[in-house]
């Protein structure tokens, strides 16, 4: 099945992809590891985003025994532009897979965990009580690993986000990808205002959840348009920003408008902090999951310190 889902451009091979920068390379460590990460998501049939969206970091991090798994399947309700996942009807769900994320889990000894998944707007409720039962079943079986969710919009699903709150997650993490100028194009079938209502929520309902979001940069935006979603996320009470390079995955998804400079990202992560998020990860490679085991041992630590700092003053 195809992987395009950009509506005017299915079978127009009309965006030939840019030249990679030279500090646009994935880097390769311990094969071994790598192997046997691979081999164990393979014999467990799960599936992972670092595979089904090509991510240029399954090197780094399957050779360090990290993955995000992606539940509800490989195939999802969207035909989002940027987006290398494939688009379709996806499969019913697999009740055993809360079971086999928990054993995975537990045999590549995470200590920090990223849970993510397709959009299924096939489902009354979005997938949300899936969410609660994975985290639920890996929360019991792994209780000293941190678990990250990086969830759809459940638009049109009225509360149904909340289940997953339920659930007790360390991170609450929904990308908000780009600018809302691009959404038409870049994320059709989702809102901009949508998802940082979700956000604000998660946030309001549960004040101890750390709440996350990411934007992808080189999709046309202006400086001022990345500032103005900045603000945005920061009313939302957002915690963590990842900023990273758009990729364009093939001739046939969303164009790439241009590559970021290494420079041009650590200017948009000292504006992020002048804006007074708890932690930001900006460079050319950040994607939401990237590194998000240490992230969360920083946010713990920050939090910590806020705290101290308080109750001092």
């Amino acid at each position: 099945m195809s992987k395009v889902r950009h509506p005017e451009k299915v079978n127009k091979p009309i965006n030939p992809i840019k030249k990679k920068p030279s500090w646009i390379k994935s880097k390769i460590s311990n094969s071994k590891e790598f192997f046997r990460t691979k081999t164990l998501i393979s014999k467990s049939k799960l599936v992972t985003v670092c595979q089904e969206a090509n991510c240029p970091n399954i090197t780094e991090c399957w050779s360090k025994k990290h993955a995000t798994f992606m539940i509800m399947g490989d195939t999802c309700t969207r035909a989002c532009g940027f987006c290398d996942v494939k688009t379709g009807k996806p499969e019913k769900l697999d009740p055993f897979e809360r079971y086999k994320i928990s054993t995975a889990v537990k045999r590549l000894q995470l200590k920090h965990v990223v849970i993510t998944s397709v959009d299924r707007d096939d489902l009354p409720d979005g997938g949300s009580n899936h969410f609660y039962e994975v985290i639920e079943t890996t929360k019991k079986n792994n209780p000293n690993t941190s678990i990250e969710v990086l969830t759809p919009d459940f638009l049109r699903k009225g509360e149904a986000y909340k289940k997953v709150l339920d659930a007790q997650p360390d991170v609450f993490n929904h990308n908000i990808e780009t600018v809302p100028r691009l959404y038409r194009e870049v994320r059709p079938g989702a809102k901009y205002f949508a998802s940082l209502e979700l956000l604000k929520k998660a946030k309001e309902i549960n004040k101890n959840v750390f709440t996350k979001s990411g934007l992808m940069v080189g999709l046309g935006e202006t400086n001022n348009e990345i500032l103005h979603v900045m603000d945005d996320l920061i009313s939302a009470k957002v915690d963590f920003l990842t900023i990273g390079q758009y990729l364009q995955p093939s001739s046939k998804h969303y164009p790439l408008n241009r590559y970021y400079h290494p420079d041009e990202f650590k200017e948009l992560e000292s504006k992020a902090k002048e804006k007074g998020f708890l932690l930001v990860s900006s460079s050319p490679m950040t994607r939401s999951s990237y590194h998000a085991d240490e992230d969360f041992a920083v946010l713990q630590k920050k939090r910590i310190n806020q705290a101290n700092a308080q109750s001092i003053s």
